[in-house]
């Protein structure tokens, strides 16, 4: 969970510098997609369930 929180985390700072810096529109991009990719490994870790022990 804390790898989710963490992509989430890097996907708003480069999401603030891709729109706040002007030629860096790309990484505004990179941060979309990452923000992406941590919503689905957090549906995916969802509908999982909680661990068995």
């Amino acid at each position: 969970m804390a790898w989710i929180l963490f992509l989430i985390l890097v996907a708003i700072v480069l999401g603030i510098i891709g729109a706040v810096a002007h030629g860096l529109l790309y990484l505004l991009v990179i941060g979309i997609a990452v923000f992406l990719v941590a919503l689905a490994l957090g549906v995916v870790r969802l509908r999982k369930g909680p661990p068995v022990r």
